[in-house]
């Protein structure tokens, strides 16, 4: 899969103003569903809650992976989102998160797509240049770029 069909200029939200895990995630599920990624935003979001309740998505270094896996998703998408202010996400450093990447897998793809997007995004996250390009970006091609280097 290419990183063209994953991402989407649309999907992505510089300084939201979102002030809890579950608005940010809402937030993004809403763009992913304005751009075409899911046909059941709710189904989606229960699936994403209930991954969310299985462990802290939040991964460290200020950044949440959010995802689920639902019938709801009619093709893989990633959506973006940089906060205006850090919340807490139950991180595993327990430090607040301020960039969310929130990724949308058809329950039929579920498996071996899901964990290699998973793993592709996140050998980057432990790169700071990379995290701080996507702190710097100054607009929504310029994160659009960043993401499409990891995948």
């Amino acid at each position: 899969m290419s990183s063209q069909t994953l991402l989407n200029i649309e999907t992505i939200i510089l300084d939201s103003s979102a002030s809890d895990r579950k608005a940010v995630i809402k937030e993004l599920a809403e763009r992913l569903q304005a751009a075409g990624y899911l046909n059941d935003e709710t189904a989606f979001l229960a699936s994403v809650e209930a991954r969310e309740q299985h462990a802290s998505t939040g991964i460290g270094f200020g950044v949440a992976i959010p995802h689920g896996k639902s019938a709801g998703v009619i093709k893989p998408g990633l959506a973006f989102a940089r906060l205006a202010q850090p919340i807490d996400w139950g991180s595993l450093d327990g430090k607040p998160v301020t960039s969310i990447i929130l990724l949308a897998i058809p329950e039929s793809d579920a498996g071996k797509e899901h964990l290699r997007i998973l793993a592709s995004v996140s050998r980057k996250l432990i790169h700071e240049s990379f995290r701080q390009e996507l702190l710097d970006g100054q607009s929504a091609a310029d994160i659009l770029e960043t993401l499409e280097s990891a995948l």
